[in-house]
């Protein structure tokens, strides 16, 4: 059978993204500092933008009820006067001589918000961070390589955000419990787990601890060494002869102990170049509501303040040849859907934040064992948009809460499915459940994870034996048969 060419009509549907749908794609994932140098860049660049020194960058704002009636909520978004609500991969035409040699004027150019230039490309994310390492997000990827779990993940920022420029943990530990809802022991556990992250030293509370656990990740925290740390004041007072004295060794041990020490780091946070407190700049401002509801609002230092230099065009527009009207109307079709797509990017962030603020509404009012299961297609659904633009929301934005300020997406939680289909139990609050029910359990009934199990299923939590098993590990209380053992023994080794 012979293949013979022939012409067919087909028609089929794609999406094609556009430069301004690109774009806004690029802003909605910049971080509010990777937006200040951005838009920086392109007030450089762009020669019909201009700095905006009397706005106060404008204003949206979400007010939502104490919860018992949502009817009630209220949008108040006044950045922007008669913005265009059209699509951002639409496509708008510029008429060359209109904008920039006729009567009218485009209506967007007068709006004072966004900044920038469609065409450009985005600054080399290397270019925008110090040469030196970022402490914070050297501890967050260590934290999110350890821990698993929301709860405790939450508590680990909110412990690392605490830390000074010295890499000291200055706060007392039941101001965060009591600040999270968590349980102080349950602190102490994160706080434990954070001082065996790298730079050793770090999240000491004083300088006898950071000294500690320096010694105890080189593993020469001895008996001996221990004596010295304690005593290190007499080192200070050249009291030689009273510290070999208390720590029991000789002359030369106790001269090869000084040199060891004071080779340690007293202050391990200093070799990163920037504090932690500085890396992060929230974007979003939760404060609560004299009713009890919640208001949620855009951080104003955060957002851009530059318009289009409407003077600028009127004065040259007559004086320019064909080649340069062509120029400067494709610069003002960038800066005007620059202005769209930075507000559209702040409103899209103030959407998905008060989304978060009603699904974990809980967390903020009653503490960290009230944390729901949410997943992104949970907040997507809800504000209409897609998954994948929740996720760019919720990466490297951060909000202040009564509770701390916290990234976005550490509001998300792995669920576990109900007995009766209802709504899911958070991981976390499984977890908690179970240690509740091993604390409180007696002597001569040790609960098996078997008997867990069965517990959990009667709560209306379904649970596999093998969850509960590596959440008790994850707890580190031991099996059923050791505690047994335990208890007759008289003690408890947790």
């Amino acid at each position: 059978m012979a293949l013979a060419p022939r012409l067919d009509l087909r028609q089929s549907q794609s999406l094609v993204i556009t430069p301004q749908l690109q774009q806004a794609i690029k802003l909605l994932q910049l971080s509010a500092v990777e937006l200040a140098e951005y838009v920086e860049e392109e007030l450089t660049t762009n020669p019909l933008l201009e700095t905006d020194e009397t706005s106060d960058g404008g204003a949206l704002v979400e007010s939502m009820g104490n919860g018992e009636d949502r009817n009630d909520e209220v949008s108040v978004i006044d950045a922007v006067d008669g913005q265009d609500e059209s699509p951002l991969d639409a496509e708008h035409a510029v008429d060359t001589d209109t904008a920039l040699g006729g009567d009218s004027m485009d209506t967007h150019s007068a709006e004072t918000w966004g900044s920038g230039g469609a065409g450009g490309e985005m600054p080399d994310l290397e270019r925008t961070v110090a040469d030196a390492p970022d402490l914070r997000s050297h501890l967050v990827q260590q934290l999110n390589l350890s821990v698993v779990e929301p709860g405790d993940r939450l508590i680990g920022i909110y412990l690392i955000d605490q830390l000074d420029e010295s890499g000291y943990l200055r706060v007392p530990l039941d101001e965060v419990a009591e600040q999270l809802g968590a349980e102080p022991a349950r602190v102490s556990r994160i706080l434990a787990l954070l001082q065996r992250f790298d730079p050793a030293g770090i999240f000491a509370r004083d300088l006898k601890e950071c000294l500690r656990l320096q010694l105890e990740d080189r593993n020469r925290f001895d008996p001996a060494m221990a004596a010295f740390v304690a005593n290190i004041e007499l080192l200070a007072a050249r009291d030689i002869k009273k510290l070999r004295e208390i720590c029991g060794v000789s002359m030369e041990d106790i001269q090869d102990m000084i040199a060891e020490v004071r080779a340690l780091d007293p202050k391990p946070a200093l070799r990163f170049e920037r504090a932690v407190s500085e890396s992060v700049i929230p974007d979003v401002i939760m404060s609560a509501r004299p009713d009890g509801g919640w208001r949620v609002e855009l951080n104003t230092d955060t957002l851009p303040r530059v318009l289009v230099n409407r003077s600028y065009i009127s004065e040259i527009r007559a004086q320019v040849s064909k080649t340069e009207k062509e120029f400067l109307a494709d610069k003002l079709q960038s800066a005007n859907w620059l202005i769209k797509a930075l507000h559209q990017r702040a409103e899209t962030i103030l959407k998905v934040a008060t989304e978060l603020v009603k699904q974990q509404e809980a967390f903020f009012r009653h503490g960290i064992t009230h944390l729901r299961p949410l997943i992104l297609r949970d907040v997507a659904d809800a504000i209409e948009m897609h998954e994948s633009t929740v996720s760019r929301v919720t990466t490297n934005k951060y909000m202040a809460t009564p509770r701390g300020i916290f990234e976005l997406k550490y509001f998300f939680t792995q669920g576990l499915p109900s007995a009766s289909g209802a709504e899911a139990h958070s991981a976390e609050a499984v977890r908690h459940r179970i240690k509740t029910l091993i604390d409180n359990e007696a002597v001569t009934d040790v609960l098996s994870d078997d008997r867990l199990v069965d517990i959990l299923r009667e709560g209306g939590v379904e649970v596999a034996r093998r969850t509960v098993a590596k959440y008790r590990d994850s707890l580190n209380i031991p099996s059923s048969v050791q505690r047994r053992r335990d208890k007759a023994a008289g003690f408890n080794l947790r």
